[in-house]
């Protein structure tokens, strides 16, 4: 139970020894009643303590007078204890029971009439009981201060009357102004329910207006498209009756025109009845712009005819205005294609008159002495033949390039011969054939760029409408080239015509040309078969050569000569585009030229003789080929092998007469040595001394000697000088052997080495 300081009586009251009586009347005070109210309630009927409380009819009636007491004493406090001086008796028997298991005894409260009863573990039935031994003496206490506090309840509730009067008043007039806005939060309630009622169906008329317009709208677009579409404005009718083709205003209503004439189609299909008004109108415009247009073309198609007449500025003019030729293949494609056919027979007869007179001029240029059939690598050159042979004034120029190689560089892209002007002049046939392809790479590539952007097509429809245009000119070139190579011999005009044909094809691809891929096969198919063949012939011409016909000279043969001029000539054009026919070719025929030189040198019979003259030649062929190739080229590592190991050899052979003795014995007394031979070897040495003496009296005028025979064998001096130098090297290097295999005695004898070394520094050139 809560303290207070307020009166409390409790009122417990025995009758038979062992009942009990107890009344309880709360504190009169008003701020207490509420907490003992709730204080009570929550011990006695709360729900965390209904577990606790006893049970049974008993035990239910005393719950139900305990609360109806409390509850009047609560709200009507005064009159309670004023007028019915209540007390509560309760008869409760206790019972004594010993719980086994922990020795203690339980006290419990029992009604009577009631099997059910109470633990003592109930805190205020348990503060009774613990608390006073004497309970009349205590409940006769307990009723004095009940008296006494209701007593001074009733004059604290006499001296509050006319605060609690006023107090009331005021609760009333509260209650009133309450119910007053109760009133009036009602009405705005109904109100506001029937405004969300209304803003529910103004936003449902909202949605239903929104959806109305978004399909009015799209409507409303489709329709003016229609509109604008199917409509025909006079500006269109005037344009196209009045306005020139040329101008500005005829091509932006030619293709609002078109547009029409195409949208009335596909509505025709959709069987749109509004169609029928303006169809007869777009026809009678389309036929009047299809015949201005058909006029226009044909004149622009006729000045292509004039002479002189530079068929760019026509072109141009074309392209200025392709939309016609547009106009008429959406919507009239029998004019579309005799305009096509017209400009395709104009164009065709244009260029292969130009071409075929072009070309039967600029071949008048050609030089009157051309190579045949006879100029060939291994043909005896006398001095007897040349004066019943034409061909050979020009000889030197049938292996050799010259500057004729220049058609591949500068002069690729250079202006083409005009034959009127060059009258003069005469050309090889490479320059010609340069000019001629030239002149067709520049207007083929035009003309099939004009066809594909004025005529709409692509591919193959353009590779087609290409042929017919420039089809009848490829087949007159082709032809005329096939029969002059029927009968040329100039294998390096051929071999430049081959890579003037590489290039080109190049540079068509370059400017996205196709078109004359089929022409430059076909040209390659020409060229390299005959090529081939003059190599062979040349070839053969080597291998049937008779060494004997020939004068014995130690100097370079004009033969091989020849051949590495021409086996230059063509490695320098081709360096660039490797071909594995070609080199094979020149392959065979460097065995064969290869082979010529052995025979030649077999023709001497002096070993030395035979060295100079391999020498000479490999030395020619290997200056040539590097000053006009790169240095890592097949044939001038070939060739630099050869002319190192027949230049040591004949080292060895020029050094023989002059210092022969000394390495004679070099070379058998390090055989002996080697073999263990040491009588051999002991022989060797006596004659040491002889060999020391003789060279002691002589070196200085053999290396003389030697420095004259040397630069008397060969015409060039670098090539002389670097092979006694070569020679020289090797001298010293049998010195320091032979110094090596003396005896001490001898040894003392010889030349000192600085002194030959001195010496042979005079005879080291500059070049």
């Amino acid at each position: 139970m809560c303290k207070c300081n307020e009166n409390v009586l409790l009122s417990v009251s025995l009758t038979g020894g062992e009942k009990k009586t107890v009344m309880v009347i709360h504190s009169v005070a008003e701020n207490r009643k509420k907490t003992l109210f709730t204080q009570l309630t929550e011990k006695y009927s709360g729900q965390s303590h209904r577990k606790k409380l006893p049970t049974g009819p008993a035990n239910h009636l005393l719950r139900l007078l305990f609360c109806f007491v409390v509850n009047s004493f609560i709200h009507h406090p005064f009159v309670l204890t004023h007028h019915f001086k209540i007390k509560l008796f309760f008869q409760i028997s206790v019972q004594k029971h010993k719980k086994m298991s922990n020795g203690n005894t339980n006290k419990y409260i029992q009604v009577a009439g009631s099997t059910e009863g109470i633990t003592s573990s109930d805190q205020v039935v348990q503060d009774i009981l613990n608390t006073f031994t004497d309970l009349r003496h205590y409940s006769r206490e307990v009723e004095n201060q009940l008296k006494s506090a209701e007593n001074q309840s009733v004059k604290v509730y006499i001296k509050e009357s006319e605060n609690i009067s006023s107090l009331h008043t005021q609760i009333t007039a509260c209650d009133n102004i309450l119910e007053r806005m109760e009133n009036m939060l009602l009405t705005f309630q109904n109100d506001l329910g029937s405004m969300a009622t209304e803003i529910l169906t103004l936003q449902r008329k909202s949605i239903s207006m929104s959806q109305e317009l978004t399909n009015r709208q799209a409507i409303r677009g489709q329709l003016s498209q229609f509109i604008d579409d199917i409509g025909v404005p006079e500006t269109l009718i005037v344009a196209i009756m009045d306005s020139p083709v040329t101008d500005k205003t005829f091509l932006t209503q030619l293709q609002l025109l078109s547009h029409k004439i195409g949208f009335i189609k596909e509505q025709s299909f959709k069987d749109t009845k509004s169609c029928q008004d303006v169809k007869d109108v777009l026809q009678k415009l389309q036929i009047k712009a299809m015949s201005k247009i058909r006029v226009y073309l044909l004149e622009q198609i006729s000045k292509f005819r004039k002479p002189m007449t530079n068929y760019q500025i026509p072109q141009n003019a074309l392209l200025k205005y392709k939309g016609h030729y547009e106009f008429l293949l959406k919507n009239e494609r029998n004019t579309a294609e005799e305009i096509c056919n017209e400009y395709v027979d104009t164009m065709s007869k244009i260029y292969f008159s130009y071409f075929k007179s072009y070309e039967g001029r600029i071949m008048k240029l050609l030089y009157e002495e051309s190579t045949s059939k006879d100029d060939l690598m291994g043909i005896e050159d006398t001095a007897t033949r040349s004066l019943f042979n034409k061909s050979l004034k020009h000889k030197a120029t049938v292996f050799t390039i010259g500057s004729r190689g220049d058609v591949l560089a500068q002069q690729l892209e250079a202006p083409i011969i005009v034959p009127h002007t060059e009258a003069k002049n005469k050309y090889s046939y490479e320059a010609t054939f340069r000019s001629i392809q030239y002149a067709l790479v520049d207007n083929a590539c035009r003309e099939y760029l004009f066809a594909s952007e004025y005529f709409m097509v692509q591919n193959q429809a353009a590779m087609q409408l290409f042929n017919k245009i420039m089809g009848r000119t490829l087949l007159l070139l082709l032809k005329n080239i096939e029969q002059y190579m029927s009968t040329c011999y100039d294998s390096i005009a051929i071999f430049l015509c081959f890579h003037l044909v590489l290039r080109y094809k190049i540079m068509c691809h370059k400017r996205c040309v196709p078109a004359l891929d089929e022409y430059w096969d076909h040209l390659e198919q020409i060229l390299l078969p005959r090529f081939e063949r003059i190599i062979k012939n040349n070839t053969k011409s080597v291998r049937d050569c008779d060494v004997s016909k020939f004068n014995l000279e130690k100097g370079p043969h004009y033969i091989a000569r020849r051949y590495a001029e021409f086996s230059a000539a063509i490695v320098s054009i081709s360096e660039n585009f490797p071909n594995q026919m070609i080199a094979k070719l020149l392959a065979e025929l460097q065995e064969e030229v290869d082979m010529f030189i052995f025979r030649m040198a077999g023709a001497f019979s002096d070993r030395k003789d035979q060295l100079i003259f391999l020498i000479n030649n490999y030395d020619m062929i290997l200056s040539i080929i590097m000053e006009r190739t790169r240095d890592n080229c097949k044939e001038a590592e070939t060739f630099k092998s050869r002319l190192a190991a027949k230049s040591g050899e004949y080292a060895e052979q020029i050094l023989f007469p002059h210092f022969g003795e000394m390495i004679q014995y070099v070379k058998e007394s390090e055989h002996y040595f080697e073999t263990s031979k040491l009588s051999e070897l002991k022989q060797m040495e006596s004659k040491s001394m002889d060999i020391v003496q003789n060279f002691s009296l002589n070196w200085k005028k053999s290396l003389e000697d030697l420095n004259r025979e040397v630069l008397l064998s060969f015409p060039n001096l670098v090539t002389g000088a670097s092979l006694l130098q070569l020679a020289l090297t090797q001298l010293v290097q049998y010195y320091h052997r032979f110094h090596k295999l003396l005896p001490p005695n001898v040894r003392s004898q010889l030349v000192n080495i600085h002194h030959i070394m001195v010496e042979m520094k005079k005879y080291k050139t500059n070049f």
